[in-house]
């Protein structure tokens, strides 16, 4: 079964993207601006991005309300294809946004048999949104999303978790993995959306620290980040 192939998914999916492809227009223009500040070389940008987010990063994202920041087509079916794969029944993501990404994670849950996904967001608006999309999809049954500051949000995600998205403020991408870390699964696949941070970078690349992970040639440039849980 391919829950993404029914019409009801597959139709709430496709406004979604048209939606996002509009909205995020003006702000993917400012940030290829920032890149050609900066010589042109989009790895230094990413230290500007960094110190912004880190100097008040509630600020920063209250300034994306209107924004989705969604994933791709190609990489929310690589989302999931990867749930499927580990047959993930508690995903945890972080930046829901307005529910794109959690469609095709929870229509994963779905044709595993059923689980849990649980996502933070920040913007209540946007909360509201994925909600209500999770509604036309038929998928909310599935999915709890929990509105406020990650770092308080999923402090406890109640039980082992197989899958994790990141896909919010990506300066908090080390500091959320170190969060939901007690609760991983061996062989849980964290998945880093926009993984800019040298830091969590080389947290997650270095064994010793039980992952294993590489960048992943998907939507070249936007710094993808595969990771599976060793120890």
């Amino acid at each position: 079964m391919n829950t993404l192939a029914t019409s009801r998914v597959a139709e709430t999916l496709n406004v979604l993207h048209e939606e996002a492809e509009i909205a995020d227009r003006a702000h993917i223009a400012a940030r290829i601006a920032q890149i050609e500040e900066a010589g042109g070389n989009f790895a230094q940008a990413i230290p500007r991005w960094l110190a912004e987010e880190r100097a008040d990063y509630l600020t920063i994202h209250h300034g994306y309300a209107d924004n989705f920041l969604s994933v791709s087509q190609a990489y929310g079916r690589f989302l999931y294809m990867i749930a499927r794969t580990c047959w993930a029944k508690r995903i945890v993501e972080f930046g829901t946004s307005m529910g794109i990404s959690t469609i095709y994670l929870a229509a994963a849950l779905r044709d595993n048999g059923g689980g849990k996904l649980i996502g933070s967001e920040l913007e209540p608006a946007k909360a509201a949104r994925a909600r209500s999309s999770l509604e036309v999809a038929g998928l909310a049954d599935l999915v709890e999303i929990r509105e406020g500051d990650a770092l308080d949000t999923l402090r406890d995600v109640g039980g082992e978790v197989d899958l994790l998205l990141l896909d919010g403020a990506f300066s908090l991408y080390l500091p959320v993995l170190r969060l939901v870390e007690p609760f991983l699964t061996q062989g849980a696949a964290i998945l880093g959306e926009n993984a800019f941070d040298p830091a969590y970078l080389d947290y997650v690349r270095n064994p010793a620290n039980g992952y294993l992970s590489q960048s992943l040639p998907i939507d070249d440039g936007r710094g993808n980040e595969f990771t599976i849980r060793t120890a």
